[in-house]
């Protein structure tokens, strides 16, 4: 049997930027009801394969056919005319109104001028009830969880192209031929992933062709059909994802085996932590996490394990001094210290990289030199500016040691990989010279290249006498990296547990099932 034409196909595709070739001769194709993933490390070439088939990007080289017609691309509005919809990691809608309104924003169907409601909300209902989704489209979108929004974003899009409909989706069935889903799952839970799993499925039987980006190597593994592999700037190969396995993929991404990581962690079981660094007495916040005590030791990392909302993020920020405490207290070197200000936090050598790099770590529009030397700047105080000359050695020696790319302390912090990002960041902390380093979500969307780098780092760190709290929601990192592993649920740390070999992920889920250490 013939293989079917597929509905887009870029070949030999070539993007330049001064200095760079981003992509050279690159060939994707995308076949009418499949979810292909688009694999590779930070760096590899994905955002601008996108960026390029999406209009962001004007092409350098290369031609993109769209069901067997020739095309060029050249704003996202001409993408989703085209029938190209992007859906990205951050919800891009409108909290303040309603499911309905957003859905139709900017498509509203009227008569004589008049938005028509009733016809609106009646098209979204059919819409998200076409589509097996149980949302009542006239509640306020806020009122929704973040994997509700994201679904509503993904309804959203299925309106924006050609279509069937009267061009406000009139619920005759979704004019987007291509679908791309940036990063979706990176912030939901594993019953909110199940859920935009099937609303994919649903997808891929009317056929829609999706384009999955995540960096979760087991979602790619239950919901892909098809996969292609990208490695700097090149085309690995295409494959059904059946036919390679996990090993596999990772080697061609990287284009190295990847034994590295579990010789972390046998070195972390068999380290040894120094004397005691901090130590937290009763410290806990009505509503965030109840009463907890904690020591941690030089040199030591303690791993923090949980599902999301149980508490982990919560006790970082009390120990930051990010939230306010309600009871206990904290001691550094067997010191009483005030937590009550991120300052007071800095001050006595703790320093903490958020979950949220975007909104709360980094500032996109200034340079990576500014965004590094931000954190010593204010612990000087802003009368007291780095010399010129030693601000310049300390930003270009942790863009080294970091390996930062591009190395350019001028570049944007914003036009940065997300792996890249997150080292900018780091070494804004580093350069500090903290005593302990809180990492709550280190390696969260960012590629397994980026990931093994920083854990290898944190292992460092810990053998150069830094202390690290390190948060992950992936249970084999925290028991790659830590020397202990604290498990919260419901809102307690309900377990510190040393690690050793008989520590396994199931165990530890055990745990968290019961409330106590098995």
């Amino acid at each position: 049997m013939a293989e079917p034409r597929p509905v887009l196909e870029m070949t030999g595709i070539v993007k330049e930027f001064p200095g760079v070739r981003a992509l050279s001769d690159v060939d994707f194709r995308l076949f009418p009801g499949e979810i292909h993933a688009l694999m590779g490390e930070n760096g590899a070439g994905k955002s601008t394969l996108i960026k390029v088939l999406t209009g962001v990007y004007s092409l350098d080289g290369g031609t993109v056919t769209l069901d067997g017609e020739a095309v060029r691309i050249t704003s996202p509005l001409e993408a989703q005319q085209a029938g190209i919809s992007t859906v990205y990691q951050e919800v891009n809608l409108c909290p303040n109104l309603s499911v309905a309104e957003n859905i139709f924003i900017g498509r509203e169907p009227t008569r004589m001028g008049r938005i028509q409601w009733k016809q609106l909300r009646r098209q979204a209902a059919e819409l998200v009830d076409r589509l097996g989704l149980d949302i009542d489209v006239t509640a306020p979108l806020s009122s929704y969880p973040l994997a509700v929004q994201q679904l509503v974003a993904i309804v959203r899009s299925l309106g924006t192209g050609d279509g069937t409909g009267d061009g406000a989706g009139g619920g005759k069935g979704p004019g987007t031929k291509v679908l791309i889903l940036d990063e979706p799952t990176s912030s939901l839970d594993r019953d909110e992933v199940l859920q935009l799993f099937a609303l994919m499925r649903r997808l891929k039987e009317e056929g829609v062709a999706i384009l999955f980006v995540s960096h979760f190597l087991d979602q790619i593994y239950e919901v892909c059909d098809r996969m292609t592999v990208l490695r700097n700037g090149t085309l690995v190969g295409e494959h059904l994802v059946r036919d390679l396995d996990q090993v596999g993929l990772v080697q061609l991404m990287l284009g190295k085996a990847m034994g590295q990581l579990d010789e972390l962690h046998e070195h972390q079981l068999h380290s040894d932590a120094g004397e005691t660094l901090l130590v937290a007495d009763g410290l806990g916040r009505t509503g965030g996490i109840a009463p907890f005590d904690m020591e941690i030791r030089k040199g030591e990392v303690i791993g923090l394990a949980g599902l999301l909302g149980s508490g982990r993020t919560e006790l970082a920020r009390l120990l930051f001094g990010a939230d306010q405490p309600d009871t206990g207290k904290v001691s550094i070197g067997g010191k009483p210290v005030s937590m009550s200000a991120p300052n007071d936090a800095i001050d006595a050598g703790v320093a903490f990289c958020s979950e949220n790099r975007k909104s709360e770590g980094l500032v996109p529009d200034l340079t990576v030199r500014e965004n590094i030397i931000l954190a010593l700047q204010a612990a000087r105080g802003w009368t007291r500016p780095i010399p010129v000359a030693q601000r310049d050695e300390l930003v270009a020696k942790y863009i080294e040691a970091l390996d930062i790319r591009p190395a350019n302390p001028e570049a944007r912090v914003g036009q940065l990989s997300g792996g890249n990002q997150q080292k900018v960041l780091l070494a804004r902390w580093l350069i500090t010279r903290p005593k302990l380093l809180i990492l709550d979500e280190p390696t969260r969307g960012i590629d397994i290249g980026a990931k093994a780098e920083i854990q290898k780092l944190v292992v460092s760190l810990s053998e150069d006498g830094m202390s690290v709290l390190y948060i992950a929601a992936e249970l084999e990192e925290v028991l790659r990296l830590s020397h202990t592993i604290g498990v919260l649920r419901d809102r307690r740390l309900v377990a510190q547990i040393a690690n050793g070999p008989e520590i396994t992920t199931s165990r530890i889920l055990e745990t968290i099932a019961s409330g106590e250490h098995q």
